[in-house]
């Protein structure tokens, strides 16, 4: 009988050994699990605001590329003909959420600044307020490098805004004091012939 006791004594203390054992795993395992499924949320946003600015420049190079050139001159501020185009690429990021203070009033369109580089056919927008600055390049001169026998012109635009990670956050919760770049800037570009 002494020895059943016993027996049942180790036994009891084995299974307490074992479920304490699991909770520490547990606390182990956690903030692991937690970095890897913020992760995940996190790099799929950022995937799909660089799918939605990918929309948003072919949007803007298709219809630059069937504005008319008659307007274009080097020195230009802003060709009336490209109006359009940076309308189309921040409707298209406003209307798919990529722009979130869109609809606040100050991250509008038309309250922006143009710079033409020096010589060239190319003209850049920077759209600020929105809450970060948006930036859509046009190059109206864009030559194809691939060689071939007929020389064509067309249109590239580059679109660019920033992307502000939420990863960070839950890494500083976990390691205090580590910090790292919490900001990407996505870049696409959309190149198209033009048709006039």
């Amino acid at each position: 009988m002494r020895r059943l006791r016993t027996n049942y004594r180790r036994a009891a203390g084995l299974v307490k050994d074992e479920r304490g054992s699991a909770l520490l795993e547990f606390a182990i395992v956690l903030p692991l699990l937690v970095v890897f499924v913020v992760g995940i949320y996190d790099f799929s946003g950022a995937f799909n605001q660089k799918q939605k600015m990918a929309q948003a420049a072919q949007e803007g190079a298709i219809l630059a590329g069937a504005q008319p050139t008659s307007d274009i001159e080097i020195g230009d501020g802003s060709p009336v003909s490209l109006q359009p185009v940076v309308a189309a690429v921040f409707n298209s990021l406003a209307a798919s959420g990529v722009l979130p203070q869109a609809n606040s009033g100050s991250c509008q369109a038309a309250s922006n600044t143009v710079t033409q580089p020096a010589g060239t056919l190319q003209w850049n927008y920077a759209i600020s307020g929105c809450p970060d600055t948006l930036t859509i390049v046009i190059e109206r001169g864009w030559v194809p490098s691939v060689p071939s026998t007929t020389k064509s012109v067309g249109t590239l635009i580059e679109v660019t805004y920033p992307y502000r990670w939420r990863f960070n956050s839950v890494v500083q919760l976990l390691v205090p004091g580590a910090s790292y770049n919490a900001i990407t800037y996505l870049v696409e570009v959309a190149k198209v012939h033009n048709q006039m």
